[in-house]
């Protein structure tokens, strides 16, 4: 029988300022301190902090802030405010706390602000909300006692402290000495009531943790008390991949490690303080981050119980970061160059946080959150180091961090997040020693916006592992929203014997249903602030699906003289002006050719009008701009940027348009297409917002092309586009430049969903654990995932209902070691020769890119629309 008695049994609960500032927060904090001591037969320790915004006053004040009797009596009356609202006798309450403060406010040091009255100043709002919390919770029948974390938490020094964190940044002891706890435990009550952030000093007085100082304090009372758990309990529902108001995809972590919760914490994720982790560590007690509004949600659960899996678990941003650059041509291979530099760090109290140095140089940077950096600081160390080195400080900047447990081993699937730091600033890259985090540090100005394109391109390149439930709950989108409507079945699933009737006439096939092609049309006919709507003709030319969305008033944009000739076959009176032509590196003949049918042209470069005048001449054009950036689900299919062949680079504008007017050609259309499968809304918002500035500046525009991209939702766990918020963007910016009409030209968007390819199992083959099934056609018929790593979800059509899955590689049987469709795909065990296999999303870029490599013939195509089947 164990020896722990239920009065040696604790849990610690910490509530922050919001969950203390109001008073059902408070019917919360009892209800559930008395749930957690019933369910485990254990005494609750509740830490609070001050009521939401009191802390920053209290600074304030401490730090000379402007008439502070003034700001001492707002507070008073806040508190006296709230005592109101919990039915409470503020006098008889809080009388005490209240007349200390005041007298703060009289005390001679408040002139010359010692550290000493700072701390007992700061310390004011925790006394305050933990006495006034403890009267209303006794008032609501809770047997709840006070007790002061002065009295148990003592303040220790540390090696190379400052004045100023000996006295306002403390460490507190965290192992319990003599009968600690067994006098802690003494205490009459069940349920006890503490405050975060304060201790006492070694001098007798107040002692304060610094920022997060609440977390820190549960902590410290949960390892000195050997807890059962601590709770932090806040506003958010725990720990996510990403900042949720940032990414409203991020995922809630729903399980960490200590190392990789304290990772994420010192990197950016302000829902749990960085120190107060390694106490719970130290002393084996596991932690919980939960949500005072949402207490029925995970949560973060943190312990040491075993290691997670592998993978990025957070990416995150940390803003006013400061570089320190030092270089000397002296330092390469001088002993004590490295001591000399850091020593100078200690003199000014400032701790180092990433480190990187070359021959001549050492960089490191500065966390504000952990140092005083202030513009005096930093003058005085840049003095100093300048006696043994230049000196370069960069500020601001934002360090971006990627953590996750094994982050060497994610290299290879890193190599598009590498792609979009290449096109910022980056000061500074480091990968920590513990294999737990891969920084990069750039200027904070370009740090905008970058987070929730980083988190998606981790999610698509399987860097980090949502599918695993043991780790990733729902995302912050679900939580807020509740949880997506179940998607639709797939069209092919109720025309499955349809479709194995089509596929016994023979393999590969493509399958085309209109009445998907008609439906994606007409949602984007919902974007009323569209004027023009062209198809990208090089997405699926199949003539069924061009008379579709003709039918819907879609025009075509075409990229060669073919494409252009395929229009007017399949529809010989076709208005011209219903035509975009918008070739890359097209011949001479093929701009006049498209100028004879009368068809818009789009031009991307100057050289054009300076090589071939008469081609131009008089003429009326669009043109292509590059923004200097490009967007997209893979490196292969981003359009912009230095990088990209396409667009006329904004440098160049100016000469395209001084040449333009010197051939009386006339600019009626700009042009940017930035990318495929772009997945934030707003983007389009910003490229027409762009646009419409250069336009302004040209004179003579009448018209702009944002362009395509709009994504679909490949993978199983994707969720649709939002065309309804995208609809409404571009409703928005439209009002603000009226005067331009608008144009779109989408492809996969309207055509990927309706296309099915079907093959036949060839051949399942085992090697070295690895099972592969062989499919009649491979990359030759489509080149998707060799070209792009592009994910289709595969089904086996002859077992769809098959319970008994299987994990499968499905190749196809060309000669190239790309010939894989897919890894590691869940398939019917019992999969066999001769069944069909359907690659669902195929309906884009899928038969235009189809080939004769190998010698192997090409799919055959079909159309099928309600109730018939339209051959080729």
């Amino acid at each position: 029988m164990s020896s722990v008695t239920p009065s040696d049994r604790w849990i610690v609960l910490k509530f922050g300022g919001t969950s203390v500032s109001r008073r059902h927060r408070w019917d919360t904090i009892g209800r559930l301190a008395k749930r957690r001591a019933d369910e485990n037969g254990a005494r609750v320790l509740v830490v609070v902090s001050a009521l939401s915004g009191v802390t920053n006053e209290l600074q304030a004040i401490a730090e000379g802030a402007p008439h502070p009797a003034a700001r001492i009596d707002a507070l008073v009356e806040r508190h006296r405010a709230f005592a109101q609202e919990l039915a409470i006798d503020a006098d008889a309450a809080l009388g005490e706390r209240l007349a200390a403060l005041k007298a703060l406010a009289a005390d001679a040091r408040s002139a010359s602000r010692p550290l000493d009255w700072q701390a007992e100043v700061l310390g004011q709002g925790e006394l305050m909300s933990s006495t006034l919390g403890a009267a209303y919770l006794r008032a609501q029948g809770f047997d709840f006692g006070w007790c002061d974390a002065r009295d148990w938490l003592d303040a220790i020094a540390l090696p190379n402290q400052n004045d100023w964190s000996t006295r306002l940044s403390v460490s507190c002891r965290r192992e319990a000495e003599g009968d600690w706890r067994q006098r802690f435990a003494a205490q009459p009550a069940r349920l006890l009531l503490t405050q975060g952030f304060i201790a006492r000093h070694a001098d007798g007085n107040t002692a304060i943790l610094g920022r997060g100082g609440s977390d820190t304090s549960a902590a410290y009372f949960g390892s000195l008390l050997g807890a059962q758990r601590v709770e932090i309990w806040t506003d958010v529902p725990g720990m996510f991949s990403a900042n949720p108001r940032e990414v409203p995809d991020a995922r809630l972590l729903t399980r960490l490690d200590y190392a990789e919760a304290q990772e994420i914490a010192t990197t950016g994720a302000k829902v749990l303080h960085p120190r107060s982790i390694k106490p719970c560590r130290d002393g084996g007690v596991p932690m919980a981050i939960l949500d005072t509004e949402k207490p029925d949600l995970p949560g973060t659960s943190i312990d040491g119980a075993a290691l997670t899996v592998p993978g990025v678990k957070a990416i995150s941003r940390r803003n006013g970061i400061v570089l320190v650059s030092m270089e000397s041509v002296g330092m390469w291979q001088q002993v004590g160059f490295l001591a000399d530099v850091f020593e100078r760090f200690k003199r000014h109290g400032l701790s180092v946080d990433l480190i990187g140095s070359s021959e001549t140089n050492v960089t490191v940077s500065l966390d504000p959150s952990e140092n005083l950096v202030s513009t005096d600081v930093l003058a005085k160390l840049s003095a100093d180091l300048a006696e043994i080195c230049r000196v370069k400080v960069i500020a601001p900047c934002a360090a971006i961090t990627l953590v996750g447990r094994g982050m060497r081993s994610l290299l290879h699937k890193l190599s598009d997040i590498w792609a979009a730091f290449g096109k910022e600033r980056v000061h500074l890259i480091s990968q920590s020693s513990n294999d737990l985090n891969l920084t990069f540090v750039i200027d904070e100005a370009d740090a905008d916006g970058l987070l929730p394109h980083l988190h998606a391109e981790l999610v698509r390149s399987g860097a980090m592992p949502v599918q695993d439930a043991s780790v990733f709950g729902p995302s912050w989108r679900e939580i807020v929203q509740g949880p997506p409507a179940p998607p639709p079945a797939p069209w092919w699933r109720t025309q499955r014997e349809r479709l194995l009737r089509m596929a016994a006439h023979g393999t590969p096939r493509y399958v085309y249903n209109l009445a998907v092609v008609r439906e994606r049309a007409r949602a984007l006919n919902g974007a009323t602030a569209i004027d023009r709507r062209f198809f990208a003709l090089k997405a699926n030319p199949h003539p069924d699906i061009l008379r579709t969305l003709q039918a819907e008033g879609f025009g075509f944009e075409c990229v060669s003289q073919g494409e252009l000739q395929h229009v007017f076959t399949v529809f010989p009176q076709f208005d011209p002006g219903r035509v975009l032509f918008t070739p890359s590196f097209a011949p001479r003949g093929e701009y006049e050719a498209a100028f004879a049918r009368g068809v818009t042209v789009t031009l991307d470069n100057v050289e054009a009008l300076h090589n071939w005048p008469e081609v131009f001449a008089g003429r009326k054009i669009w043109v292509r701009l590059d923004l200097g950036r490009g967007e997209g689900h893979h490196a292969k299919v981003k359009t912009g940027g230095s990088a990209s062949k396409f667009g006329l680079p904004i440098a160049a504008l100016d000469a395209f348009v001084a040449r333009a007017r010197a051939l009386d050609v006339r600019i009626v259309g700009v042009h940017a297409h930035l990318g495929s499968g772009v997945d934030l809304p707003k983007h389009w918002q910003q490229v027409y917002a762009e646009l419409a500035g250069f336009a302004d500046g040209i004179g003579t525009v009448e018209i702009i092309d944002i362009g395509g991209g709009l994504p679909i939702p490949y993978k199983p766990d994707a969720s649709p586009f939002d065309i309804a918020a995208w609809a409404a963007g571009l409703a928005e910016i439209k009002a603000a430049y009226p005067r331009f009409q608008l144009a779109i030209e989408p492809g996969r968007y309207l055509v990927a969903e309706s296309g099915a390819l079907l093959l036949h199992v060839t051949q399942v083959v085992e090697k070295d654990g690895v099972r592969r099934v062989g499919g009649d056609a491979g990359m030759n018929a489509l080149m998707r995932p060799a070209l792009y790593e592009a994910y289709h979800g595969i089904h086996n059509l002859s077992r769809l209902d098959d319970a008994r899955r299987a994990e499968f590689d499905i190749v196809g049987p060309i000669c190239e070691s790309s010939d894989v469709l897919a890894h590691s795909r869940l398939l019917p065990a019992a999969t066999a020769e001769g069944d069909v296999l359907l690659i669902a999303d195929a309906g884009a870029y899928g038969y235009v890119m189809a080939n004769h490599y190998n010698l192997r013939d090409l799919p055959h195509e079909e159309a099928m629309d309600g109730d018939g089947i339209d051959e080729p």
